[in-house]
């Protein structure tokens, strides 16, 4: 079985008819990004959605249990949606409206045998740096995510929109104002990144600041 994600047209996150409502908010400034750690995030860009990266083998808590069900995992990627939006593949109007009020809400996991860049092209892909504690609290959080029966591990809701891919219930709830972005950005600030998630409810949002964070981390390795 192919692992590699394909960027296709899944069920936006964040709702289109609310995006095509508004204008593109600006991207939130970050704070000063300290000395960059030895642990890699990713962060993708999926469109109206962004997803979060990790590498399967540098997972070592709770979260690792999932790597079971996707064989020859390298990378996962992670992103959070409205529960009915994000998993029917043909959503209809009543849907698309109910998604901007609070709803429960699902988690996308995706498996990859080859790298976030590969698979969704490098454009679309920012590398961030963290510490190992940065990491176990980005690791952490999107645990605490997943809805976990008591005396068992995560498992899925329905098989996501390709190959490698899979929903899980979550337990946050979705909103206009808590959407795909938010999630991404409250997962990044966990790790300690200088990530706000205030205002924040758009891809480009979250992609400005991650750019900004990368490129002011590869300033410090280069000590400038």
């Amino acid at each position: 079985m192919d692992w590699k994600a394909r960027r296709g047209r899944h069920a936006r996150a964040a709702v289109p008819l609310l995006a095509s409502a508004v204008l593109l908010g600006c991207t939130p400034p970050v704070g000063n990004a300290g000395p960059p750690g030895p642990a890699i995030v990713y962060v993708v860009d999926r469109g109206w959605h962004t997803d979060v990266g990790l590498p399967a083998d540098e997972i070592h808590g709770p979260l690792a249990s999932l790597e079971s069900r996707f064989p020859g995992v390298q990378f996962f990627t992670f992103g959070f949606g409205e529960r009915q939006f994000f998993i029917s593949r043909q959503p209809n109007l009543g849907e698309s409206l109910s998604a901007l009020l609070p709803s429960a809400s699902a988690l996308l996991v995706t498996g990859l045998i080859a790298t976030p860049q590969a698979a969704f092209g490098a454009a679309h892909v920012v590398v961030l740096h963290v510490s190992g504690d940065g990491l176990a609290r980005i690791e952490a959080a999107i645990w605490q995510e997943l809805e976990t029966p008591p005396g068992s591990t995560a498992r899925p809701l329905a098989n996501g929109p390709y190959e490698g891919s899979l929903f899980y219930a979550a337990r946050g709830t979705y909103d206009a104002f808590n959407t795909c972005n938010t999630w991404t950005a409250d997962i990044l600030h966990a790790g300690g990144l200088p990530i706000s998630a205030a205002g924040v409810l758009f891809s480009g949002q979250v992609m400005g600041m991650a750019r900004a964070i990368a490129a002011r981390q590869a300033s410090l390795r280069l000590g400038r």
